[in-house]
């Protein structure tokens, strides 16, 4: 099935970048909260706090009656974990999604977080998790196909026996939250849609450190593995340009690498 997708001007990178660079701000300012005890739920009013204090809006709070700001997915969460009373112990990893709307522009971006000391293998899921993201976002330009970005995402991911949740993908953004085109992080080479100067989308991949099948909990939001092994996600809002693309939710503080990466 051939996919559309809308075609944003330069002027309109401007207002991305805006919006993309608040929802990084975000990622940034909750990074020192996340620690043993502290609870998901506090940690959702903190960013909510945040986003309204700089005059954006929390995408997600309402968003086909999601009831909170943020998604926060904990251990074997792959998305869409809603903010609770749980609290955080040593050893969790967790992924905050945040997403705000900025003078009528989505920026949407996650990053993933550690508390404590976490496992061996929990560090080599979020690396590679990282890495498979950057693999695929490094390939986009003029005449890369979504299928190209999808395989590379699979190739690095599966190259660690690690899987690639296939139920949930990246989308279109800019005026509109989840948009054309759907953005697969599995794919063949040479297939899906062509890219073009002015395409926006995310670039979300979810990877398992077990196998790749999910269930939908009775709360009809939260998503997790279907073998309770854990999960990873990052997540980048991306632009293409005339020669490359342009990603609007990078870190200011250089951040966005996961946090036991050592420093470049």
């Amino acid at each position: 099935m051939s996919q559309k997708c809308r075609i944003y001007s330069r002027k309109d990178f401007v207002g991305l970048r805006k919006a993309g660079a608040l929802a990084a701000h975000i990622l940034d300012y909750i990074a020192p909260f996340v620690r043993k005890g502290v609870t998901t739920l506090e940690l959702d009013e903190l960013c909510h706090e945040e986003i309204v204090k700089h005059g954006a809006v929390p995408a997600s709070l309402g968003y086909n009656g999601y009831p909170k700001s943020v998604c926060i997915s904990v251990n074997h969460v792959i998305c869409h974990g809603i903010p609770s009373e749980r609290k955080l112990n040593d050893g969790d990893i967790l992924n905050i999604d945040v997403a705000v709307i900025s003078e009528g522009w989505y920026g949407d971006t996650s990053r993933m977080y550690a508390v404590g000391e976490i496992s061996s293998k929990a560090k080599e899921l979020i690396d590679t998790t990282y890495e498979a993201m950057m693999a695929g976002i490094n390939l986009i330009k003029p005449g890369i196909r979504l299928g190209d970005i999808g395989n590379a995402i699979q190739t690095r991911a599966e190259l660690k026996r690690f899987s690639v949740v296939r139920d949930y993908c990246g989308h279109g953004i800019g005026r509109i939250y989840h948009d054309e085109p759907v953005v697969l992080h599995f794919g063949t080479p040479g297939t899906g849609l062509m890219l073009e100067p002015g395409h926006v989308f995310t670039v979300e991949p979810m990877i398992n450190s077990g196998g790749y099948k999910t269930k939908l909990l009775p709360d009809g939001w939260t998503v997790i593995t279907a073998d309770r092994s854990l999960s990873s996600q990052f997540e980048h809002t991306v632009g293409v340009t005339e020669d490359g693309c342009e990603i609007f939710t990078l870190s200011a503080n250089g951040s966005d690498r996961p946090y036991h990466a050592v420093a470049e």
